[in-house]
C-alpha cells in the first residue's frame, strides 16, 4: 500500500513538474514571440532615443502640426506602463485610446495597429513587461493649442480611423494574406508611404501611393511599373528590406534606418509574403514622355553628370551591383516629388549597415560645390534619361531644400 501510494505521488509530482516545465516553455514562446512582433513593428523608432534605455520613449515625432513625443513603454510603474492591464494595452492598440480613455493622436499608428490580432498584442504585452522599468518621465503632447485638446480627435477619429481586426481574404493565398497583415497592420508600412489628407490622415484611395515626410520621399511601393515598384522583382523586394539594397535603390534616411533596425530581423518568409503581396495587382502603365534631350537643363545636366555622377552610376545609368543604385528605370528616380533626390545630392547619403550587408555604400555630398541650378539640371537629366520620365527639378526646390538644411 505505502508503495502504491508513493509510486501515486511520484507519478503526480512527475506530472506537475512536467506541466510546469510546459508553462515554462509556453511563456518564454510567448515573450519571444512577442520580442519579434515589436521588432517586426519597428516600435524602437517612436520609443527608443539613440543610447538610451529600450522603450523610455522621448523620441521628437514632428508633424505638420507640431511635435510629439514617443511614450514611455517600459514597465514602470509611475512614468511607464507598470500599472496597465492587458486590456489597456489592446486599447491602445485596437483603439487608439490610452489609460482612462485617453484619446491618442494618430502619430501613434493605431489606424494600423488596429489590425493586429488579439494573440498577437498578447504577444507584445507580454514581451514589454520583461523589459527594464525605466523611470523617466515623458511628456508626450507638445502640440500648440488648439491641436493640444485631445477631444478634437473625436472628429479626427470620424474622418480617418476604422476600428477591426485583419479579415484574410479568402480568395487570396495564406502567403498573400500573412503580407498583407503585416503592411497593413504591425509594419504599418501606410502611415509612411500613404499620402495624407489635410487633417493628417491617410488617403485611404491613394494607399502606399507615395508620401513627402520631414523633407523624405516615401516613395511609392504600389505595383505601378513607371513611377511604383512594378519593375521590381519579389527577389528585389526581399533583398531591399533584408540587406538596405538592391539594384534599383539604396535605403537612405528614415528607410535606412528602419531596415537596420526592423526589417532586416524579419523572418525570410515574412519578408516574401510582404513582396508577394505588394506585386499583386499589377497593371501595365503608359510613361510619360521625357524631356527633350537638347533642352538646356537636359544638356547641362548631361555634361555635370558625366563630371560627377558616371564614375559610379555609370554613363549609361545602370550603377554597380551592390554598391551604387541603378538609376534607369527607377521608381525613386520617376517618381513625382524630387525632395529625396535633391537631398541626397546636397547632403550625401549613407544606407543603413546590416547583417548581410556590414560595408554600407555611401553617397558624397555635393551641395557644396554644385549650385542650385546646377543640382537642378542633373537630376532633371537624371529623371529623363535611360527610360525615366519625370518632372523636371527647378532650381527654386534645390533653394528650398538647401534651406531646409541649413543647421537651426
Amino acid at each position: 500500500m505505502k508503495t502504491l501510494l508513493a509510486t501515486c505521488i511520484g507519478v503526480l509530482g512527475l506530472s506537475l513538474n512536467i506541466a510546469h516545465a510546459a508553462t515554462g516553455a509556453d511563456s518564454y514562446n510567448i515573450v519571444e514571440k512577442g520580442r519579434y512582433l515589436t521588432t517586426l513593428g519597428d516600435c524602437a523608432a517612436c520609443h527608443t532615443l539613440p543610447g538610451k534605455p529600450m522603450f523610455s520613449g522621448g523620441v521628437v515625432i514632428d508633424t505638420p502640426f507640431g511635435k510629439l513625443l514617443g511614450a514611455n513603454i517600459t514597465p514602470d510603474q509611475v512614468t511607464g506602463v507598470g500599472r496597465w492591464s492587458f486590456e489597456d494595452f489592446q486599447n491602445v492598440m485596437s483603439s487608439g485610446h490610452g489609460l482612462d480613455g485617453k484619446l491618442l493622436y494618430g502619430a501613434m499608428p493605431y489606424t494600423a495597429y488596429t489590425k493586429v490580432s488579439r494573440e498577437d498584442n498578447q504577444a507584445i504585452w507580454a514581451y514589454l513587461k520583461t523589459v527594464d522599468a525605466v523611470d523617466n518621465k515623458v511628456e508626450t503632447n507638445q502640440l500648440p493649442f488648439p491641436f493640444s485638446v485631445r477631444s478634437s480627435l473625436i472628429g479626427w477619429n470620424l474622418l480617418n480611423f476604422k476600428q477591426g481586426e485583419f479579415k484574410p481574404d479568402p480568395q487570396k493565398s495564406a502567403q498573400w494574406n500573412r503580407g498583407a497583415y503585416l503592411v497593413e497592420g504591425l509594419g504599418h508600412c501606410g502611415t509612411c508611404h500613404t499620402p495624407k489628407g489635410l487633417t493628417g490622415g491617410d488617403k485611404a484611395d491613394q494607399f502606399l501611393g507615395g508620401a513627402n515626410l520631414q523633407g523624405w520621399v516615401a516613395p511609392n511601393i504600389t505595383a505601378n511599373g513607371h513611377s511604383g515598384i512594378g519593375s521590381w522583382s519579389e527577389a528585389d523586394i526581399v533583398q531591399y528590406l533584408k540587406t538596405g539594397a538592391n539594384r534599383f535603390d539604396i535605403a537612405s534616411g528614415p528607410m535606412a534606418e528602419e531596415v537596420e533596425h526592423s526589417s532586416q530581423h524579419w523572418q525570410d518568409e515574412d519578408l516574401m509574403a510582404v513582396a508577394v503581396y505588394l506585386k499583386d495587382g499589377a497593371k501595365p502603365s503608359e510613361a510619360p514622355k521625357p524631356l527633350a534631350a537638347n533642352t538646356p537643363a537636359m544638356v547641362a545636366g548631361k555634361a555635370i553628370y558625366a563630371d560627377r555622377c558616371s564614375a559610379c552610376h555609370i554613363s549609361s545609368g545602370e550603377g554597380a551591383a551592390h554598391l551604387f543604385p541603378k538609376l534607369a528605370m527607377a521608381p525613386l528616380v520617376n517618381g513625382d516629388d524630387p525632395a529625396s533626390l535633391i537631398r541626397v545630392v546636397l547632403s550625401g547619403s549613407r544606407a543603413g549597415a546590416t547583417d548581410a550587408a556590414p560595408t554600407a555604400p555611401a553617397m558624397p555630398a555635393f551641395g557644396w560645390n554644385l549650385s542650385d541650378d546646377n543640382v537642378a539640371d542633373v537630376l532633371t537629366y537624371v529623371r529623363n534619361s535611360w527610360g525615366n520620365a519625370a518632372p523636371a527639378v527647378s532650381a527654386s526646390d534645390v533653394k528650398s531644400m538647401r534651406e531646409q538644411l541649413q543647421p537651426k
